[in-house]
């Protein structure tokens, strides 16, 4: 057997500083994961043993059943839609619908810092896409006067790396000028943006000019999974055309109830969302030597230019228990490598100024 190609591209990547590993990282201190709000930390969703663990196909085979068709109701009346269309996770809704959603001849524009799936989405289309510099309207505007077909504008809500949210009101306003779809993706949004957690677009009372949005479960909502909600329309057509939803083994029962528990606990979880953001006005007004991104979410970025750099940084911040990971070239931009910290309502502002204390 051949593998030498893989081990030539295994050490491109060695060379460049880009080389990933897995790691375990049990009993350091979590400034890292996603589990904003420490559903998953603190094991707040107490799993049904009388529920299923498997599935039995793909939902238009055996996998349909009566309580992923009840939970999708309830996630179309808690994010005001009409309907929801459940996913196996953030990844394949992204890349079900946008690689379908549009049509050769159409065009997608789609922010710089977008993730990975959204990219990947794109690539499998048949439509033209292109970027727009991050949150710059003005660019926007000059991709939409040049645009053709049905138009798709696709942005994350809160963006994963940089932590800072996009601007839905004028993202809405130029969407409805130029007769373009706005698509949103409100994974890191979702559970800890508005009084109920209901995410930056229904916050804005914005929601409804959107065409699609993307709730991604494995966040703050502490499980797995993910949905797009929007019009009956939008359901139909996923359900026909989506392919990252016809060929895939329905999410079993279990997961699914999950999903519902999850839903039922984010509303009532305001002590922790406050104290997520007691958490970040102590972090952004904490002098450092590096520089520090602007956020006002979970998310907040240390700015340390160079793959080595950021990981020798990251070596010693692990020696002191706070785990915490180097944000590589090519995942942002060379240059712009960084320390992703992530925020939780489990951290404590001791955590947090010994945290400080490292980085002066």
């Amino acid at each position: 057997m051949n593998e030498d190609f893989l081990h030539k591209k295994l050490e491109e990547r060695k060379a460049a500083g880009a080389y990933r590993t897995l790691k375990l990282t049990e009993g350091m201190i979590d400034f890292c994961s996603n589990d904003y709000l420490g559903i998953a930390t603190n094991n707040l969703i107490k799993p049904d043993e009388n529920l299923k663990h498997g599935s039995a196909g793909s939902r238009l085979l055996a996998g349909n059943y009566a309580l992923i068709e009840n939970v999708e109701k309830q996630l179309a009346t808690f994010h005001d839609a009409e309907t929801a269309l459940i996913f196996n996770s953030g990844f394949d809704a992204n890349l079900g619908l946008l690689s379908s959603i549009a049509q050769k001849g159409d065009t997608i524009i789609y922010d710089g810092l977008s993730h990975a799936s959204i990219r990947d989405g794109l690539r499998l289309s048949f439509a033209t896409s292109f970027s727009f510099a991050h949150n710059d309207m003005a660019d926007l505007e000059k991709k939409l006067s040049l645009a053709k077909g049905n138009i798709f504008v696709v942005t994350e809500t809160v963006f994963s790396m940089d932590g800072d949210m996009a601007p839905m009101h004028t993202l809405v306003s130029l969407c409805d000028r130029y007769n373009a779809n706005l698509i949103v993706d409100e994974a890191h949004a979702i559970g800890v943006i508005g009084e109920h957690g209901e995410g930056l677009s229904q916050h804005t009372q914005l929601h409804r000019h959107c065409f699609a949005r993307v709730y991604t479960f494995g966040k703050a909502m502490g499980i797995h999974g993910a949905a797009i909600v929007g019009s009956d329309a939008l359901r139909n057509y996923l359900v026909n055309y989506a392919r990252s939803f016809i060929y895939t083994t329905a999410l079993p029962e279990a997961s699914v109830n999950a999903i519902q528990k999850s839903y039922e606990l984010i509303p009532s979880l305001h002590k922790e969302r406050m104290h997520l953001k007691e958490l970040i006005a102590q972090f952004q007004h904490a002098p450092l030597r590096y520089t520090k991104m602007q956020s006002a979410t979970a998310i907040q970025g240390v700015i340390v230019p160079g793959n080595e750099a950021v990981k020798e940084v990251a070596a010693q911040l692990q020696k002191n228990n706070f785990d915490i990971r180097p944000i590589l070239y090519p995942t942002v931009p060379k240059g712009e490598e960084r320390l992703r910290i992530v925020l939780h309502a489990f951290n404590t502002r001791e955590e947090v100024t010994r945290l400080v204390e490292c980085l002066l």
